[in-house]
């Protein structure tokens, strides 16, 4: 239950950065280290069978340090997202001129052709990105280690078990996947849109509630429970 609580409320905090275009995506980006070692800590508490209290899911952010030190990271984090997109995008620049005419008309079919390449590409970099920012914000918040230490640390652990993570990944992705075809097996069914979101809504919940609970036995697997008792 507690999971499905910060599903919901991650879900929430989601929903709300998509009010504010661009500054509320960057925003998001740039508090997900923070999210992530609150979720990281709400699994401590479960796993140790104690209960979570609604103030108990703030108690990780209420040193100072390691907020500041969280925002860091997801500063850095934001930075290297903005670089793998203009990495990805630059060599296809001019693709994706020809698609928009110098009235600024848009052909949907050379645009959706032209954004292909970045997509795949900053796909790729993305995993880089990821393996670097996988273990840092518990490495940070936890062991108290400097941010280009935790971003090396987390790079060498995912790349010495790059097998089980890719096969994480690919688990994962098959279940986003097989939720996304659900969701257009209701469509197709002549189920409206709005009333097909409606039954998506938990299935999403439960699903990001139990990748929530993944991230805590990933990292455990690797570095073990040898965190700070007091942390």
């Amino acid at each position: 239950m507690p999971m499905f609580f910060w599903s919901l409320m991650t879900g929430f905090i989601i929903t709300v950065s998509y009010l504010i275009p661009l500054f509320g995506q960057m925003a998001l980006i740039i508090v997900t280290p923070l999210l992530t070692f609150v979720t990281l800590c709400a699994c401590r508490h479960i796993r140790a069978g104690r209960p979570m209290l609604l103030a108990m899911w703030l108690e990780p952010l209420r040193d100072a340090d390691t907020r500041k030190r969280l925002l860091k990271l997801g500063l850095a984090y934001l930075l290297c997202c903005l670089l793998g997109g203009f990495i990805a995008t630059l060599p296809f620049l001019d693709g994706l001129t020809t698609a928009i005419s110098g009235d600024g008309a848009i052909d949907e079919q050379a645009l959706m052709q032209a954004v292909r390449g970045p997509f795949i590409t900053f796909g790729l970099l993305y995993i880089l990105i990821s393996a670097l920012f996988w273990h840092a914000p518990a490495l940070i918040g936890w062991h108290k280690i400097k941010l280009t230490q935790a971003l090396f640390f987390s790079m060498v652990a995912c790349w010495r078990n790059k097998w089980p993570f890719l096969l994480y990944g690919l688990s994962w992705a098959a279940i986003f996947f097989g939720v996304q075809m659900f969701g257009n097996l209701l469509t197709t069914m002549g189920i409206a849109a709005g009333v097909a979101q409606i039954i998506l809504t938990p299935v999403n919940i439960v699903v990001a509630a139990i990748l929530y609970c993944s991230f805590y036995p990933t990292y455990i697997s690797v570095f073990g429970a040898n965190y700070p008792t007091e942390a």
